[in-house]
């Protein structure tokens, strides 16, 4: 064997124990982030998650799992918007390749200073620019004619209900429906109130054919 060879066959050699070396010391890290704020454990989705001071990492999913590739001893930064910024540091003295973790966060409230925008300085400003303000007879016929009664009216029966009012209309129907639940619903027919507003209307004429204009 000439020399040539055998620089090659140490090189090798000592390329192999280092790759090996190497692959001990990685670790295969996983788990979960949950909001440890409450008893619920509610995931945290897409929360950071970086090996600090190396410049990679990942980010949990939509039910607040990871994995990712470390070595031994880096320190895991876990980060998310409305959450305290928590570290942990892998240990060094692990036996398996593969380390799992449920990694709790904290909510973090943020207060802000209440911030009050006025087109004018101050509230002074404000009053002598609207005590001087000259409405027009046209901006006047206008506020009227938004405040009028058809337009109210129109307004009522065209604009959808938000969701409150959804709300409040869905629990009259349930409490409704509990009032009478277990028995039969009592019938108009015998109500003596329903009569009397029939024959008031049939005095009045309500029933009438009205004449097509």
């Amino acid at each position: 064997m000439n020399l040539k060879n055998l620089i090659v066959i140490l090189f090798a050699f000592f390329a192999f124990g280092q790759l090996s070396a190497q692959d001990e010391n990685l670790v295969q890290f996983s788990g979960m982030v949950l909001d440890g704020t409450t008893q619920e454990l509610i995931p945290v989705p897409y929360t950071n998650i970086l090996v600090k001071d190396k410049g990679r990492g990942t980010y949990s999913d939509f039910t607040g799992f990871f994995s990712l590739v470390v070595e031994k001893g880096d320190v895991i930064e876990f980060s998310a918007i409305g959450y305290k910024t928590v570290e942990y540091t892998i240990p060094k003295d692990l036996t398996d390749n593969h380390y799992s973790l449920v990694q709790l966060m904290t909510q973090d409230t943020l207060n802000l200073p209440e911030t009050i925008v006025f087109p004018w300085p101050s509230k002074e400003h404000f009053k002598l620019e609207f005590l001087a303000m000259d409405v027009t007879s046209e901006m006047e016929s206008r506020a009227l004619r938004n405040v009028a009664n058809e337009t109210m009216e129109r307004m009522r029966s065209t604009v959808p209900s938000d969701g409150r009012e959804h709300a409040n209309y869905y629990l009259r129907q349930q409490a409704r429906s509990y009032y009478h639940i277990g028995q039969t619903p009592p019938m108009n027919i015998f109500n003596p109130f329903a009569w009397k507003q029939f024959f008031d209307a049939w005095k009045d004429g309500d029933f009438k054919k009205k004449k097509k204009k």
